[in-house]
């Protein structure tokens, strides 16, 4: 079986979920090829990967989008590479990822696609393919993607728009993304799959398969970190995000720090020199590793994992931190409470501060939850488990 993935880019969460679904591919004796977006300074990551377009043409591309309003209108010459390729391969399946990010054509994607005899998978890791422009819709509470949208009370953010586009983009997208003939929707979790199931995308078919964690990675691992950082004696409350602010819930932590006394120690991870700057002195704020061992030693070190996320399809850091045997705690957004059970940590409602304080203290002094209650949760993200559901579902293509 031959395959091809495509994602935004080739790194992060969603384009280490495209590599490693490949690996598992190609370990099962499939050919499996992965594409991403060309951009500056980048490494292949295999033999197998290609970059397509050019820095010029997607720069150019994230620049005229937002005065135009036409995103996903643009870099045509690397978009008709890519599609050359595909033809080269002859793919029985194409798995798309993230198409958002000013680097594909997506009228010429999609007539190829309509045209393709491949089966089409497309993993949707947010909610952007079924909105008129967001990818997150939570934080707003704006439900106007169930029928048409118009008004969006985001289109100044990612993908940036400096006007409102949303009602035009909602029709373009319809017009790309229905009709596509053997199309199978995957979501990382219910919550997502509910909503797909609430959009123009109801027709097709949509088969749940959470996202999945290296278990030979996060584990309980041992450091010397508390005594690094000086707090052997402290309750170490642990926060995890790339793009630290009021999604990731900064300032829930901001007002942690004001509450909880001496003998607790607020570390987060993944912090920009500008957020970091903007911090209480109390909170220890460390930049984003690239070190998945690290990451793993800070979660074993913390007392419990706290995820204010206002806005989650799944949060797979929620899985890592109870790989490493600590306890989580988490708003009740999106799929985020889908990765704990009652077991191994606690979902407080969404903006309940009092009682997200209130069970930071009852788990790091009462001690609820055991390490092998944590472990026995996170395996059921096993990544070679969940990914080969994926080759599952591509084993099922018609040719």
């Amino acid at each position: 079986m031959k395959i091809a993935e495509i994602n935004t880019v080739h790194y992060g969460s969603t384009g280490k979920i495209m590599l490693q679904i490949a690996d598992l591919a190609r370990e099962q004796g499939h050919e499996a090829h992965t594409f991403s977006r060309a951009w500056k300074r980048q490494t292949l990551p295999s033999q197998y990967h290609s970059f397509f377009g050019s820095y010029l043409e997607n720069g150019l591309h994230r620049f005229i989008a937002p005065i135009t309003g036409k995103e996903g209108f643009y870099s045509k010459h690397g978009t008709k590479r890519l599609i050359r390729k595909l033809k080269e391969i002859d793919p029985d399946v194409i798995h798309l990822h993230n198409i958002h990010g000013f680097y594909i054509n997506l009228p010429l994607l999609f007539e190829y696609i309509k045209s393709s005899r491949a089966k089409i998978v497309w993993t949707m890791h947010d909610c952007w393919a079924f909105t008129g422009h967001c990818p997150y819709f939570d934080i707003v509470e704006c439900d106007k993607w169930k029928a048409e949208c118009f008004d969006c009370p985001q289109y100044n953010k990612y993908p940036v728009c400096n006007f409102d586009n949303s009602k035009q983009m909602h029709e373009n997208k319809k017009e790309w993304f229905l009709g596509i003939k053997n199309l199978t929707i995957v979501t990382p979790s219910e919550w997502l799959a509910s909503a797909v199931k609430a959009s123009f995308l109801k027709d097709y078919p949509v088969v749940v398969i959470p996202d999945g964690i290296d278990l030979e990675v996060f584990k309980p691992t041992e450091s010397r970190l508390r005594q690094e950082y000086g707090i052997e004696n402290k309750h170490v409350v642990l926060g995890v995000a790339f793009g630290w602010g009021e999604r990731k819930g900064l300032d829930v932590f901001v007002e942690l720090s004001k509450r909880l006394d001496s003998s607790y120690q607020i570390v987060l991870v993944g912090v920009s020199k500008a957020v970091k700057e903007a911090l209480p002195e109390g909170i220890i704020a460390l930049p984003l590793t690239h070190s998945q061992k690290e990451l793993a030693e800070l979660y074993t070190m913390a007392d419990v994992f706290v995820n204010p996320t206002r806005e989650e399809t799944l949060g797979l850091v929620n899985v890592e931190a109870l790989a490493c045997g600590t306890p989580v705690i988490t708003f009740n957004t999106g799929g985020s409470p889908e990765c704990i059970s009652d077991s191994c940590g606690v979902v407080v409602e969404k903006n309940d501060i009092d009682k997200m304080e209130k069970e930071i203290k009852r788990i790091c002094t009462d001690k609820p939850f055991t390490q092998s209650s944590c472990l026995e949760q996170a395996v059921q993200f096993n990544k070679n488990e969940k990914y080969k559901e994926y080759i599952e579902l591509y084993g099922k293509a018609n040719r």
